[in-house]
């Protein structure tokens, strides 16, 4: 019997994400240079038509996702996208291109290291917080959203599953293998040469448990380090961490990949799902931008069906969804032309004048996807944190370098969120040498915590809407441990519209600032970082309803169809 798959309840299917199927060969073609494609069928389309209508365009399924009707496909024709896209089971292809290597070194997250100058942080500044583990004190997030007092109530449960959705996780750290599930992590994101380098592995798919990239191992560290005397601890230091590698080591975040970790963690019973990045290779993806070719409008209507169809898929099987909002520096209900796609592939970015109507920022605008804006110690939405009424949900320490105008903590590394991180990645990156010590200038901004058994944990700083996400993630974690409940076929969990309610209820709401129009001209930005803040007290453009409160979020009685 074929099977089926609709946006709402999808057919109950055992198999895991990746279902290979046996050899579906392609139509006749002309033999030419192979490419892989991300193949997504029509709504309500069986999956045997969407084979059928794939080999006619020419293409061979490598492997499928039954659940959401997506296929990866190679062909060798050169119009095959024109001819998927052409076949009425079909919404398109996009294809698999990389062709460059993208730099490790993130302008926003670690524009620390980009500094021209640079200060020192001051004891003042290193003595915010309570300090729990050793280094907490430097961790002003985990006191800004009260989850230093929120552990004292709630700490976590072991049965709740966070799923950490990026470039891996280091298990090795000895904050993170307490609570690192080994049994679901699981590796979606082979390496590509192309673009992640030379495989460390013969296969290509890094072993569960490492991150070559650093970004994923600094968002597990800040949802759930262990509060185990030893470093930092996290926001629910309790809960398991589930590795959904689905973003490659060099930082892109291909569609495949991503649908596929998302359906693992529908499939699994995991309860939260933090996703700090947009899916490659269209910071927007357009139903039909007139500046995109038709190609690439083909591509861009397929992945917006495909990451709303699993998004919406893997809330219904019970998976709260959690999304920075962007580094964009922009209103999401009003963007600027897009000058920076495609990031990868043959072709240049070119200028894409955005239509708010027809464009989404995915995953950020996907449905149900609680969206969270960066905001300094300060309280200050940070500079290049995106906003907007349309997509904001919630607000949440993020980081911001530059934070502390006129003190002593200005342009300071205690600005920003302090997280696990690789040893290897800081080698690579410079901040550590090859013997595993600290390099001269690079005290201010990576810590080494050390076992008397030798064993030893790195720390680093970094800033972004990634590192909101992860608290806001946390939080969401210890309101499923507070009020989750046994389920009837196993497991323990709670209904994700419940879980994210309680989020905006308990949220510590917070006004737009005086002038409404805030400007960054003291820290150097010119206008483009404008920003206006729309809204009132209750619900508004750089808050949402309110900044992430882990104290109030546990202590606070639920109230099921209470309203934020």
């Amino acid at each position: 019997m074929s099977k089926r798959f609709t946006a709402g309840a999808v057919a109950t299917a055992t198999a895991l994400a990746l279902t290979v199927t046996g050899p579906v060969g392609p139509a006749n073609a002309e033999p030419t240079v192979s490419r892989t494609f991300t193949v997504v069928a029509e709504e309500g389309v069986s999956v045997d038509a969407a084979i059928a209508a794939i080999r006619s365009a020419g293409g061979t399924v490598v492997s499928r996702t039954d659940e959401v009707g997506i296929f990866q496909v190679t062909s060798e024709r050169v119009d095959f996208a024109a001819r998927a896209t052409a076949a009425a089971a079909l919404v398109g292809a996009a294809q698999q291109k990389a062709i460059g290597r993208k730099p490790k070194l993130d302008r926003i997250e670690q524009e620390h290291l980009l500094a021209a100058t640079k200060k020192a942080a001051k004891d003042s500044a290193k003595k915010r917080g309570t300090k729990m583990d050793p280094l907490d004190d430097k961790l002003w997030g985990l006191e800004m959203i009260r989850a230093d007092k929120s552990r004292k109530i709630e700490p976590g449960d072991r049965r709740v599953k966070v799923g950490v959705l990026d470039t891996g996780v280091d298990a090795s750290n000895p904050d993170i293998a307490p609570n690192f599930d080994w049994s679901l992590s699981r590796n979606f994101a082979p390496d590509i040469a192309e673009v992640d380098g030379p495989c460390e592995v013969a296969s290509c798919l890094d072993p569960v448990g490492t991150d070559d990239n650093g970004h994923g191992t600094h968002v597990a560290g800040t949802i759930g380090a262990a509060a185990n005397g030893f470093g930092i601890s996290g926001v629910a230091p309790n809960v398991s961490l589930v590795q959904l590698k689905g973003g490659q080591d060099s930082g892109y975040f291909f569609l495949e990949p991503v649908v596929n970790s998302l359906v693992h963690a529908a499939n699994n019973g995991l309860d939260v799902v933090n996703m700090s990045f947009y899916v490659d290779p269209w910071l927007y993806n357009c139903t039909a931008n007139p500046a995109d070719s038709p190609e690439n409008q083909a591509a861009q209507r397929a992945t917006i069906a495909a990451m709303k169809r699993t998004l919406t898929y893997a809330h219904r099987k019970g998976v709260t969804l959690v999304g920075a909002l962007g580094n964009n520096n922009e209103d999401l209900g009003a963007p600027r032309t897009d000058v920076g796609s495609p990031n990868y592939g043959p072709t240049q970015p070119y200028p894409r004048p955005i239509d708010n109507e027809s464009c989404w920022d995915l995953p950020a605008e996907g449905p149900h996807v609680i969206g969270v804006s960066s905001l300094g110690p300060s309280y200050k939405k940070s500079d290049f944190s995106n906003w907007g009424t349309e997509q904001i949900s919630v607000a949440a320490p993020g980081g911001w370098f530059r934070d502390g105008f006129g003190t002593d903590t200005h342009r300071t590394d205690a600005n920003m969120i302090l997280s696990a991180y690789p040893k290897h990645v800081l080698q690579e990156e410079g901040s550590v040498d090859a013997d595993g010590n600290i390099v001269p200038g690079a005290e201010t901004f990576v810590f080494k915590e050390c076992k008397t058994n030798g064993e030893c944990g790195y720390y680093t700083y970094l800033q972004g809407t990634s590192m909101a996400a992860p608290h806001a993630a946390g939080v969401t974690a210890l309101i499923v441990s507070k009020f989750g409940k046994n389920e009837r076929r196993g497991g323990f969990g709670m209904d994700p519209a419940l879980v994210e309610q309680h989020l905006y209820r308990t949220a510590a709401e917070r006004a737009c600032p005086e002038p409404r129009l805030q400007q960054y001209r003291n820290e150097g930005r010119d206008e483009t970082y404008d920003a206006y803040c729309a809204g009132g007290l209750n619900f508004n453009g750089f808050y949402g309803y309110g900044i992430v409160d882990a104290y109030a979020a546990v202590k606070t009685p639920l109230k099921p169809n209470a309203r934020p």
